[in-house]
């Protein structure tokens, strides 16, 4: 006989319909009698073959949530599978769907579920022969050279300790610091780096030299009872390095393997050049992708996207916990409520997938 259920459909986009079905008496009794079936067939009970005891005796011995979650298995798998048919629905079998169970009820033979159907992606491209597209140039200036070099003598200073003159701007000092109240606690500083009061305080010590000074700590200052206060402060220099750059000559090109400045210079123009192409290429890529996506038609199911953006989610609340953070915490720092960092993420996931279609 055709079967009774109840199957109501509604569109949600053009790529995913919601179905709601209620199962008729018979088809939830067939579920819970082959879920049985399925369950008791290797039960043994005493005096008879697996399987082959009363079904009262093996019913008091099955537990119920077992059978209530096989029935359940098996009334969906099979009435999903029929009202996909009846709706003629060509499913996206790369994509799971979404099934909720709503209703079991197995003494009032009652079943109902929702499913979100995905069906295939819909890909309209449109035209991609004249995206517009601006190069960056990817010319080397000297100035960026410089830059670099700069940076590797940076990583190459030498400390030497100094013991006969003052502190001067550059040098790395290695102080004490005693406030009227609590502990000393030491400091490594660059003399006209730190804050404007220490600085001039430290300027023209000599090694082993302590004075009193009143200094006006930053809100940022690294101890946080010092932050945005003003304390008299017993100040020591224990020692004192001046920091030296080595020259740009060719025995610093040597250093790191070249030959001379010009082959270091040339090194660097290559690997800068390098680099700056590669970027390019990626800024490019991105830009055609862009434009490519505001011309073209891409629809996809929402189950496509909905499962990254929960994955997505998960990670990030996975990570800020090790970070000792709540996703609450997290989405304030970032100006958001959760809401609209999950909505965000959603956002992200729908066009992640809809960037991978249209590739």
């Amino acid at each position: 006989r055709d079967s009774a259920m109840q199957v109501t459909r509604e569109d949600l986009n053009p790529c995913t319909v919601k179905l709601t079905v209620v199962l008729d008496p018979e088809e939830v009794q067939q579920g819970y009698d082959t879920a049985f079936r399925q369950l008791t067939k290797k039960i043994k009970l005493p005096g008879f073959r697996p399987g082959k005891a009363p079904k009262a005796m093996l019913e008091n011995v099955l537990p119920s949530q077992d059978w209530n979650e096989a029935a359940a298995e098996e009334i969906v798998r099979k009435a999903y599978a029929k009202a996909v048919e009846q709706e003629n629905l060509q499913v996206d079998r790369t994509t799971s769907p979404q099934v909720s169970l709503d209703a079991l009820d197995q003494a009032a033979k009652k079943a109902e579920f929702t499913a979100k159907v995905p069906l295939p992606p819909k890909v309209e491209l449109g035209d991609y022969k004249n995206l517009p597209v601006t190069q960056p140039p990817t010319d080397v200036t000297d100035e960026e050279i410089d830059r670099q070099i700069a940076e590797l003598q940076k990583g190459r200073v030498s400390r030497e300790k100094v013991a006969d003159r003052g502190a001067t701007d550059g040098d790395v000092a290695v102080l004490n610091l005693k406030a009227e109240e609590g502990d000393a606690k030491s400091f490594v500083s660059v003399v006209g780096q730190s804050f404007p009061a220490l600085d001039d305080a430290v300027r023209g010590m000599a090694v082993e030299e302590m004075k009193n000074v009143e200094l006006a700590f930053p809100d940022d200052f690294q101890v946080k009872e010092w932050q945005g206060q003003t304390h008299t402060v017993k100040v020591t220099l224990n020692s004192l390095s001046a920091v030296s750059t080595p020259a740009l000559d060719d025995s610093f090109a040597q250093s790191l393997q070249l030959e001379n400045i010009e082959a270091l210079k040339n090194r660097l123009r290559e690997n800068i050049g390098r680099a700056k192409q590669q970027m390019v290429r990626q800024v490019l890529f991105e830009g055609l992708l862009e434009a490519l996506m505001e011309r073209s038609q891409v629809a996809v199911s929402d189950n496509m996207w909905e499962t990254l953006a929960d994955r997505r989610l998960r990670e990030t609340a996975e990570e800020q916990q090790k970070n000792g953070k709540s996703l609450d915490e997290y989405a304030q720092e970032n100006g958001m409520t959760v809401e609209e960092l999950v909505e965000a993420w959603k956002e992200r996931a729908k066009l992640e997938v809809q960037r991978a279609l249209l590739i």
